[in-house]
């Protein structure tokens, strides 16, 4: 088996990293939070592990995963972002969640926009979503930003229906 890995990305303000052991404990604050409540959320210590731990393990599954967002000139974790596949989506995901500091000065879209380009032009893929709660106007807005266009005919994750989430699509048809 070939090591696998994970590509830095560096964008202005921001970069983005290979996940550690150190990045669960604000990952699963944040995923404990009524932040997480969009995400399904908010989740227990057990819960917050299997979505951190997946999200690592869909680098060696997939080749693509999650990324730690962490500020250039400190450090300091910021967020998660990345394209992520668990087996119950119908297609790969980019998906995005900040800590409460960095809402509100474009961490998110310039951490999910990194994401983006990297899926699309580096990664090759052809096409992704985005699947947003419906009432996360937030995060309805930043998909829309980021130029992924509403896909009312995409399939969900299993369970979920049109009034639960909204699909973006990233890239061309698949």
């Amino acid at each position: 088996m070939m090591p696998l890995t994970i590509p830095t990305l560096t964008t202005e303000r921001l970069i983005l990293r290979a996940p550690t052991r150190a990045d669960f404990a604000p990952s699963a604050a944040l995923l404990a939070s009524a932040r997480a409540t969009y995400m399904g959320g908010p989740y227990d210590r057990a819960a917050a592990w299997a979505q951190f731990t997946g999200a690592c393990a869909s680098w060696l599954l997939e080749g693509f995963g999650s990324w730690m967002i962490t500020d250039r000139a400190t450090g300091a974790w910021l967020g998660e972002t990345g394209i992520t596949h668990p087996d119950h989506f119908p297609e790969p995901e980019l998906g995005w969640m900040v800590a409460p500091e960095a809402e509100g000065q474009g961490i998110a879209h310039e951490a999910a926009r990194a994401a983006q380009t990297w899926g699309l032009q580096t990664r090759g893929l052809a096409t992704f979503v985005s699947y947003v709660d419906p009432e996360n106007i937030r995060s309805l807005a930043l998909a829309r930003r980021l130029g992924a266009r509403q896909d009312d005919s995409a399939q969900r994750p299993a369970g979920e229906t049109p009034a639960d989430t909204t699909v973006f699509r990233h890239g061309g048809r698949p």
